[in-house]
């Protein structure tokens, strides 16, 4: 029923080293950018929960047309702190990723992201 065929023996050794070879170089020139991607995309996510924070707060300040409000020392991440409520008006959740303190005038500090 099957009669083989020399075509059909397979891959030799060294077309395989070959393709081992250039999947090597291909992973040795893709894996930095990729490293670097990761990189930049935490700088720019922190970058944006900070401008989210400091939205909120600056939201909380216009609704309650206060021109300070109250300062949080300590950095946290818990957006209910102190009394300095900004969930559920201001913010989606009460907590963030990084750790952030906010001064009686409304200004946010970013004390650390992951």
């Amino acid at each position: 029923m099957g009669k083989r065929l020399n075509s059909e023996a397979g891959f030799t050794l060294t077309e395989l080293l070959i393709v081992v070879a250039i999947l090597g170089v291909l992973v040795a020139v893709v894996l930095p950018n990729f490293t670097g991607l990761l990189g930049s995309a935490k700088t720019n996510s922190g970058a944006a929960e900070l401008n989210i924070v400091q939205t909120a707060v600056d939201a909380k300040l216009a609704n309650t047309n206060a021109t300070t409000t109250t300062a949080i020392t300590v950095a946290t991440s818990d957006m209910t702190a102190s009394g300095f409520n900004l969930n559920p008006s201001y913010m989606r959740s009460t907590a963030t990723h990084g750790t952030y303190t906010v001064d009686t005038t409304g200004k946010v500090t970013q004390a650390s992201f992951p």
